[in-house]
């Protein structure tokens, strides 16, 4: 069993005139969002065994403050093919993963993140799998179950939407 974890960046601030859209941070409202989710990934059991992010100053900032939440943060890869990538390059990359690591977190940016979600769930919440292709917001986390031995048997619509995750919902959430 594998399972992916499929993040969005949190919330940042705006582009600056002349800025790269690289450099730019996270807004308080996403440094917020971070620490919410990085708590509710925690609290259920959801750490990752490694992480793959963007190298952007947000995706960074995004997986700082998540990994803050668990006890010992897993291994972290920063790779330059997520900044910009289309849901076939995420997945080859995925697909690079080592066979022993189970759980897998990519922090990355949209539209591939959510193109990319959509393209590998074929089961799950019907509900869930509705709002994930309707909106993928910043601090979306799409928790994707996959029957594999390991990372290369991950295909388009082999898996199964465990949870779908947004700001929105992790304030209305009691646990």
């Amino acid at each position: 069993m594998r399972r992916l974890l499929l993040l969005r960046h949190a919330k940042a601030e705006s582009s600056q005139p002349g800025g790269r859209d690289h450099d730019r941070v996270l807004a308080e409202r996403g440094r917020a969002d971070s620490r919410k989710l990085g708590a509710y990934l925690a609290r259920h059991a959801f750490a990752p065994d490694r992480a793959l992010v963007s190298p952007s100053a947000r995706t960074r900032q995004t997986w700082e403050l998540v990994a803050a939440a668990f006890g010992k943060p897993p291994p972290v890869t920063f790779d330059e093919r997520i900044y910009d990538a289309s849901p076939q390059t995420l997945l080859e990359a995925i697909k690079e993963t080592r066979p022993e690591i189970g759980t897998l977190l990519v922090i990355g940016h949209n539209p591939s993140m959510q193109e990319l979600a959509a393209m590998l769930v074929a089961s799950g919440d019907i509900d869930a799998r509705e709002r994930l292709g309707e909106d993928f917001p910043t601090s979306a986390l799409a928790a994707i179950s996959f029957v594999a031995n390991d990372w290369s048997g991950v295909h388009a619509r082999g898996g199964r939407l465990e949870h779908f995750l947004t700001p929105r919902w992790l304030e209305t959430a009691t646990d």
